[in-house]
C-alpha cells in the first residue's frame, strides 16, 4: 500500500551554531528559548543536542529544529527538511 503524509503545519528554525546574540538575548522563537531553558536543548562544549523521543541527537550547523504537533522536538537536515516542507503564508 502506498501512503501520502498528512498536511501538517509545523514550527521550525535553522541552527547556525547558537541560540543567542553577543548580549545573551535569545532569537530563536520562544518555544526554543523555553526548551533551553527545560534542559531540552543542551550545549556540551560547542555541541547542540536535542532530548528527542527516541534519545539525545545532536544537532549539526544548518540543520533544523523542529517543532512537532505534539510539541516535540527533533533535528532534520537541511536537505531532508527542504524536500518535505515549505514556508507557509
Amino acid at each position: 500500500m502506498k501512503y501520502r503524509k498528512k498536511p501538517v503545519v509545523i514550527e521550525a528554525f535553522k541552527y547556525d551554531g547558537d541560540l543567542s546574540n553577543n548580549e545573551g538575548d535569545f532569537y530563536v522563537p520562544l518555544w526554543a528559548e523555553k526548551a533551553y531553558e527545560e534542559g531540552i536543548l543542551i550545549f556540551r562544549g560547542t555541541d547542540l543536542f536535542v532530548k528527542t523521543l527516541e534519545g539525545e541527537m545532536l544537532v549539526s550547523l544548518d540543520d533544523y529544529i523542529i517543532k512537532g504537533v505534539q510539541g516535540e522536538l527533533y533535528p532534520c537536515k537541511p536537505d531532508i527538511f527542504g524536500a518535505i516542507y515549505e514556508i507557509v503564508e
